[in-house]
């Protein structure tokens, strides 16, 4: 599979501080799932928390499925 060239680093600290705000999803491209985050405030925490869990672990993909990986 493909690595994504968005970076790792970036998307994990888009995630931890900014993810209130879903801006690491915008970055990668999602910006459909980034506005539903936004209204349902990130799945009262729980959408963000699994977002968080999967960027660590290497799961987290971009807009065309592309893994992003340390």
């Amino acid at each position: 599979m493909e690595k994504s060239p968005k970076s790792f680093i970036a998307t994990l600290l888009l995630c931890f501080f900014l993810g209130g705000l879903s801006i690491h999803r915008f970055y990668v491209g999602k910006a459909g799932t980034a506005i539903l985050q936004i209204v349902t405030l990130g799945g009262l925490g729980i959408w963000l928390l699994i977002d968080f869990i999967m960027i660590i672990v290497g799961q987290f993909t971009d807009k065309q499925g592309r893994k992003i990986k340390a």
